[in-house]
């Protein structure tokens, strides 16, 4: 008997319509265990990064103010103002700290993480 190849179909985890998310904010969606904070930009473009700042040791990175600074696109937390870029989870703050980061798409005008 062969061997079949195993499709993961829950590597990918629908959080909302595109138009759910007001351009320049977030959300916050639970992908298997975690809170994702997930931002839609003013192009439609769509980023993921952890939902917890490990600053505040809040889950409120979905609440934060989205910018840019310096070139770089950011999420600003709530509390402590602290700065994390959305392309790779680094506080520009302090580069010793950083929030993972999560594969996300759009896909027929639906926004998936990938868990």
């Amino acid at each position: 008997m062969s061997a079949r190849p195993v499709c993961d179909l829950t590597a990918w985890v629908v959080v909302c319509r595109l138009h759910d998310i007001v351009p320049n904010t977030g959300v916050c969606a639970l992908v298997g265990e975690r809170q994702v904070a997930v931002f839609r930009l003013d192009d439609d473009s769509v980023h993921a990064i952890d939902n917890h700042d490990p600053f505040s040791r809040a889950n409120v990175l979905s609440r934060g103010i989205v910018g840019d600074l310096k070139g770089e696109i950011v999420v600003a937390s709530p509390v402590y103002k602290q700065h994390f870029s959305l392309a790779s989870g680094q506080c520009l703050e302090d580069p010793g700290v950083r929030v993972p980061v999560f594969s996300v798409r759009v896909q027929d005008g639906v926004v998936w993480v990938r868990a």
